[in-house]
């Protein structure tokens, strides 16, 4: 734990999280124990608001759920007023650069969260507004997330980051497959992928985790091969395959790719581990209760891709901890970078 709330805020104040190695391992878990305490005090009814009269801008060029939610209600809980700009609510990227966003958006508000497409808009929102600036989700890092991954770890394993292995299956390509591997890197883990080849994360990223994992002892496995890829792990982790707008053949070559990666009780007790938890960041295709999922059983007699139904509900699924712990998180880092 770190020795003191106010060492937290002043070692963080005025950054910006735009990706996990802005941030060494202790300034990590420094957030992640701020949230802890914030989470606690919540809960008890004593929490102390450190960001009255800020003023908060909320970028969505991607729709959210949890982001959203996680966000609003952290500033809210602390005091701070929010802004939300929808893909339809404002000039940027159609009449107006992200660049004068920026140096528009840094005259009025005390902190900006990004979420959309391009890592690069991030970085420029960063660069010219002046102030801290956070990546709620880019195609390729998803940082707020994976502090609230690695708080509802240390919640679950029972033991030192640094002894906790997981396994992430599917399609490790994407944003959140990054950003796991580098985290775990950073914090000294044993990270695992299981993938199919045409699906692991680039050389760039590949490189940029075993670097990391040369300083924090972390272990680092990618391969093909789910049985050992999931052997002894405490957490199985995955992500949606496929997503909507995507050209079907795209769909039906995905579908039969991935399936051996399906999270399901076979792939748990292949861990062998009877205290395996199972992680997912959601949105899961793990039933048709949605319309995308009768679509997928209607098209593929698939009643799930990523997770079963089986897995999702059952008690070694955590998802919804995880979710929860995206506002501790988020209020954790806002409050880092700019709380009293």
């Amino acid at each position: 734990m770190a020795t003191s709330e106010n060492n937290d805020v002043i070692q963080l104040r005025g950054r910006s999280l735009l990706k996990e190695v802005d941030l060494t391992k202790q300034e990590f878990l420094s957030i992640v124990d701020l949230a802890e305490r914030l989470r606690t005090e919540k809960r008890s009814g004593t929490e102390r608001q450190r960001l009255l009269g800020r003023n908060i801008a909320l970028i969505f060029e991607k729709a959210s759920t949890r982001t959203r939610a996680a966000f609003e209600v952290a500033a809210h809980d602390q005091g701070a007023h929010v802004t939300y700009m929808g893909p339809e609510g404002s000039h940027i990227g159609h009449k107006e650069s992200m660049k004068d966003t920026a140096r528009v958006l840094g005259r009025m508000f005390d902190g900006i969260e990004y979420r959309g497409s391009s890592q690069e808009s991030v970085e420029i929102l960063s660069r010219f507004s002046g102030v801290p600036v956070w990546n709620g989700l880019t195609d390729q890092w998803h940082p707020t997330q994976m502090l609230a991954d690695i708080l509802t770890m240390r919640d679950h394993a029972g033991k030192p980051l640094d002894r906790v292995g997981f396994c992430y299956l599917g399609d490790a390509r994407n944003n959140t497959a990054n950003s796991l591997l580098v985290t775990g890197a950073l914090l000294g883990m044993d990270v695992r992928i299981a993938a199919p080849e045409d699906l692991w994360p680039t050389e760039d990223v590949q490189t940029m985790a075993k670097e990391l994992a040369l300083v924090s002892g972390a272990r680092i496995h990618i391969g093909k091969d789910v049985i050992g890829g999931v052997e002894g792990a405490d957490f199985l982790y995955t992500d949606v395959w496929v997503s909507m707008g995507e050209p079907s053949l795209d769909w039906d070559m995905r579908i039969d790719q991935l399936l051996p990666y399906q999270v399901n009780a076979a792939t748990m007790k292949a861990t062998g581990n009877a205290g395996a938890k199972f992680m997912h960041c959601l949105p899961a295709l793990h039933n048709t209760d949605t319309e995308l999922g009768r679509q997928i059983f209607d098209k593929w007699s698939l009643s799930a891709l990523e997770v079963t139904e089986e897995v999702f509900e059952s008690p070694a699924s955590v998802v919804f901890d995880q979710a929860e712990n995206r506002l501790h998180t988020i209020k954790a880092a806002m409050v880092a970078s700019l709380g009293d």
